[in-house]
């Protein structure tokens, strides 16, 4: 199972539209749309979980792919790191 970054997402984007857009590549898992908690429009970013081989063939597929005006960028999710900057004591 890999878990899917999408960002750059247009802010009226739907969570039927997320699914769908990486449906058409394979079986979705699991889906994690960010909205605002005031608003409720998409943050620009989302995340996807699908198998392996599905979720390779979405990136492929959907990375710089338009929509709406918007082009997206499709990757593996990357760990969070530590961030930089002073330590407290």
């Amino acid at each position: 199972m890999l878990r899917i970054y999408a960002g750059n997402l247009p802010p009226d984007l739907t969570e039927k539209e997320f699914t769908d857009l990486f449906a058409e590549h394979g079986r979705v898992r699991s889906m994690d749309l960010a909205r605002d908690i005031f608003s409720g429009r998409c943050r620009g970013f989302g995340f996807i979980e699908m198998e392996g081989h599905e979720a390779r063939a979405a990136i492929s597929a959907l990375n710089g792919h338009t929509l709406r005006g918007n082009c997206l960028r499709v990757n593996e999710e990357r760990p969070r790191g530590r961030k930089g900057g002073k330590r407290r004591r």
